[in-house]
């Protein structure tokens, strides 16, 4: 056991601490977490040797812990009433369709690739989000028909390529389709359990031959580490989701896009460098 603990020990302690802050920022930004936890275990996993498949069981496991998370924040945030349930009633079985097809694409896709992935569109969304104005308006409504379609396909196949829970695009969407910041974050939210649970599942056989995996993977889903950030996450998601309902509006957005730029800026440059 103390062999154990003196070979895992502060892999542990850095996954509590990401689960930790993953909650917190899950239930401020109604993001599911995923822009944390992608890049810090991307970063442990490279630094424990397992590069081939960092990036992959980066990105399966954090979609496995947004289903937990996800459901936590978006709970404390309808006790506060600020859910939109006729969105995600609407708009989830599109995205569940995308999260499958995106976590199949990323199954093909090099380690590389995904991470200047995660990067570019992480840093595109943070530049709406903080330049962006309340004003700025693309329309009253959500889409529906063939373009909510679409987009809730396109959201779930994108967020499922990055790790991360729909609402870093679904609380952009609604804020330009006239939602108000905080019914956007608490609404996004939602968005994390249609993406993660049909996402997670399709990660495990896809990563079931891969070899160069970190231990105790299953597929491409690391156990120890969906525990232990689920766990974490799960306890911090409802504090987040109070916060968040005492801050200003437009100070939450900004808040938001400064995490997006600073994750994206240290995921680009690992890809690039490379």
């Amino acid at each position: 056991m103390s062999e154990f603990f003196s070979d895992y020990g502060m892999l542990m302690l850095a996954l509590v601490a990401c689960g930790l802050f993953s909650g917190l920022v899950a239930g401020l930004f109604g993001i599911g977490g995923g822009a944390v936890i992608v890049p810090v275990l991307f970063f442990l996993f490279s630094a424990l040797g397992f590069d081939e498949t960092a990036q992959h069981v980066a990105v399966a496991t954090s979609l496995a812990t947004i289903v937990l998370t996800s459901a936590r924040s978006v709970m404390a945030h309808h006790k506060r009433g600020a859910v939109d349930w006729a969105i995600i009633r609407t708009w989830a079985p599109w995205i569940m369709l995308g999260a499958a097809i995106g976590m199949l694409a990323a199954s093909r896709i090099s380690g590389t690739s995904l991470t200047l992935l995660f990067g570019v569109v992480a840093f595109v969304l943070a530049a709406q989000l903080y330049f962006g104005r309340p004003e700025w308006r693309l329309a009253d409504e959500m889409p529906d028909g063939g373009l909510r379609a679409a987009l809730g396909g396109g959201i779930g196949t994108l967020s499922a390529l990055m790790g991360i829970g729909g609402g870093t695009f679904g609380v952009s969407l609604m804020t330009i389709c006239g939602r108000s910041i905080h019914t956007a974050v608490a609404t996004g939210a939602g968005f994390g359990i249609a993406i993660g649970l049909p996402a997670a599942l399709a990660a495990i056989p896809a990563g079931w031959a891969v070899d160069a995996r970190p231990p105790f993977s299953i597929g491409y889903v690391n156990l120890p580490a969906f525990v232990l950030i689920s766990a974490c996450t799960v306890l911090m998601a409802p504090l987040g989701a109070r916060l968040a309902h005492s801050l200003d509006g437009v100070l939450l957005k900004k808040m938001f896009a400064v995490l997006l730029i600073i994750v994206a800026v240290r995921m680009i440059w690992s890809a690039i460098g490379e």
